[in-house]
């Protein structure tokens, strides 16, 4: 697979994002999840990303079981921090992020995290100058290797980009959202700083599985979050409501190519865009890990079917979402 440098480490194009693992998106059994992350790096996938609120801990418990039977792998895992308080910059002390630092190293069992970034902080945080620079002295501590950011908005990530020591910018970026290729990849190649993509499928939409009469479970976020009720409505569905989702991937489904199923297509377009370092698409099983993995294999996209996610996008659901985030 291809690689692509993130915080001066190579890291495969299609990494394996964790979410799934911490049981918002329904149970995740415990041998069903190793054995997906088995798969994906078996398949070529170096980096893992994950978080501290993902099933409060979960996910990172999880990923340190599979680091503890699989040493030097060369295995990048990125988690993040933040999302346990209420989401006040006062809340990001020294002293509580440390103690965030220290329970995420305990869950995934190292000493020193790879990449550490702050969970969709809030707004005011960016300009907050102690909190980068204490972001510094951790590293400078060894607790960590490098630190990023993980955006809702795009004047976050080019706030995030503008501070000197940001190793990456976690953003959503799929065929449903294009507002970041417009600043955002530019800034970011610019300054060096890494792109990850997060919600490539638009939390399954993209797939091309879903229809009108498709229902989640009550412990989905796809259920208890379509309307923001728990968190940025944006991390739902990529925000675009689902009736104009469907709509949309029903006409992306003309440039799909031959072969290849929609949900490849989609991770193969967010490849395609210059600037992105890697896609973390999740999976609840085997079989989706290997799917997406394959991804990387496709040819780039033809200029036609590039055009149709533009036309798409600005024709279906661009007013839906290009103002908001």
């Amino acid at each position: 697979m291809e690689h692509r440098e993130l915080a001066g480490r190579p890291v495969s194009v299609i990494g394996l994002g964790a979410w799934q693992l911490g049981g918002d998106w329904g149970e995740v059994g415990e041998d069903e999840a190793l054995a997906l992350i088995d798969a994906a790096v078996g398949s070529g996938v170096t980096f893992i990303d994950t978080a501290d609120v993902y099933g409060d801990g979960r996910s990172e418990r999880l990923i340190g079981r599979w680091l503890a039977a699989h040493r030097d792998t060369g295995v990048m895992v990125a988690t993040k921090m933040g999302r346990r308080v209420e989401q006040t910059v006062e809340n990001y002390s020294p002293d509580a992020m440390r103690v965030w630092n220290d329970r995420s190293r305990q869950n995934l069992g190292v000493d020193t995290l790879d990449l550490v970034q702050l969970h969709c902080p809030p707004t005011a945080l960016y300009s907050v100058d102690g909190v980068f620079d204490d972001l510094d002295s951790m590293v400078a501590e060894g607790r960590m290797r490098a630190y990023g950011v993980s955006v809702e908005t795009c004047d976050e990530a080019l706030a995030a980009i503008a501070r000197p020591h940001v190793a990456s910018v976690q953003i959503i970026l799929n065929a449903l959202r294009l507002k970041p290729l417009e600043q955002v990849l530019p800034a970011a190649y610019d300054a060096g700083v890494a792109i990850i993509a997060r919600v490539p499928l638009a939390s399954g939409l993209l797939s091309g599985r879903y229809d009108e009469t498709t229902t989640f479970g009550a412990d989905d976020h796809r259920t208890y979050n379509r309307h923001g009720e728990a968190f940025d409505v944006g991390e739902t569905f990529s925000g675009v409501p689902f009736d104009l989702g469907l709509e949309a991937v029903r006409a992306l489904s003309a440039a799909v190519p031959e072969g290849a199923t929609t949900a490849q297509f989609a991770l193969r377009w967010i490849l395609d865009q210059p600037g992105v370092t890697t896609v973390i698409p999740g999976a609840r099983n085997r079989e989706q890990a290997l799917a997406n993995a394959s991804a990387a294999a496709l040819v780039p996209l033809t200029a036609e079917s590039l055009e149709t996610v533009r036309s798409v996008y600005d024709s279906v659901v661009r007013d839906a979402v290009h103002a908001r985030w």
